[in-house]
């Protein structure tokens, strides 16, 4: 499993959370327990107040793997995956 940090962001106009039915999709998306069936372990998420930012930190077989799941929030604005290490592996390698 490798590890990726997901940021989506959308505008004001598009905030998923105004439309109740749309935001219980999302949710369910985000839950722990639906991203596991589908390969991707979602170890921490947060939205930034009043900045239309999520960031999820999560493993996965590949990047394919995160954008293919969470494609639904790439259809309210950006979706970007980026491949991450923890700390520890980036001191070890001596890079980040």
């Amino acid at each position: 499993m490798a590890r990726f940090v997901v940021e989506h962001s959308h505008t004001e106009q598009t905030c998923p959370a105004k439309d109740p039915r749309i935001a219980a999709g999302l949710l369910q998306i985000v839950a722990p327990q639906n991203a596991k069936k589908h390969g991707v372990e979602i170890h921490a998420e947060a939205v930034t107040n009043g900045q239309h930012h999520l960031y999820l930190i999560v493993d996965a077989a590949n990047a394919e793997t995160v954008r293919s799941y969470l494609a639904p929030f790439g259809q309210m604005g950006s979706l970007t995956v980026s491949p991450a290490s923890l700390c520890e592996e980036v001191v070890h390698r001596g890079a980040c």
